[in-house]
């Protein structure tokens, strides 16, 4: 008989792996500069050369890129290929919206649910201060940072979710519909009643992700998403209203 040999794993291979795991789970983002070759070779208590090496094997893989004299940074390939084509058939079809909206609702109640039920310590520590970071811009009614930390606040629950697909398609979707987010949350900075409760939707979904309460947490965030789908109907017929109202004074733009 043969004696079983079991398969040796080179440390370039445990270093890539290594790596990838940190661009799955979120710790390396899309756009992000690796530290110096130095300094990574010694967090990972690795040789360069080995480092090098597969660092080599994630720009094949298209999960890095090196810029000349300019460092190596993660791509954005895990998002790209979801992203692109549809930011351009959203453009073309207004009625995709609605099948976005109801898809962003799937995912974050379900988000919100798993975050409730397994965010760790380190989770919720981080979750508590990007939802300060989104409390403080209401305070001071900074509309460009409220929709900046309104996103941030959404991917943190996905990343709590500790489902990397969930993670990866939250941020995914946030960059597909961005432009879109931004309109309605400036429709709604004019309603003030409105935008109270905004916020208080997003304490909600804190809070019972706080109290690892996932069935409290999945039903908070989907009455969110279906807040912010009500939103967008509503500043849709404001707009179709303003332009009948033009059309009366002769001022409507041709379409």
């Amino acid at each position: 008989m043969i004696p079983y040999r079991p398969a040796v794993v080179r440390l370039a291979d445990s270093v890539a792996s290594e790596l990838e795991k940190r661009i799955l789970e979120g710790a390396l983002k899309p756009g992000d500069r690796l530290p110096s070759e130095r300094e990574l070779a010694l967090s990972l208590g690795v040789s360069r050369p080995s480092l090098r090496e597969a660092m080599q094997k994630l720009v094949s893989k298209g999960l890095l890129s090196t810029r000349h004299g300019g460092g190596t940074y993660v791509t954005d390939r895990l998002e790209a290929h979801f992203t692109d084509p549809w930011q351009d058939m959203l453009k073309g079809n207004p009625m995709l919206h609605r099948d976005m909206l109801e898809f962003r609702q799937m995912l974050e109640s379900q988000a919100a649910s798993l975050a409730a039920d397994r965010a760790t310590d380190v989770d919720i520590s981080r979750l508590d201060a990007v939802y300060a970071a989104l409390e403080d811009s209401y305070t001071r009614d900074d509309l460009p940072n409220c929709i900046d930390a309104d996103v941030a606040f959404h991917q943190a629950i996905a990343e709590a979710s500790h489902n990397v697909l969930i993670g990866h398609l939250t941020a995914s979707l946030m960059r597909v519909i961005h432009g879109h987010v931004s309109n309605n949350l400036v429709h709604l900075h004019t309603r003030p009643q409105r935008w109270n409760q905004l916020r208080a939707q997003h304490s909600a979904i804190w809070q019972a992700i706080r109290d690892h309460q996932p069935q409290e947490a999945a039903l908070a965030a989907s009455a969110h998403i279906e807040f912010v789908r009500q939103g967008i109907e509503d500043k849709a017929q404001d707009e179709v209203r303003r332009t009948s109202a033009l059309r009366r004074l002769g001022d409507a733009p041709v379409r």
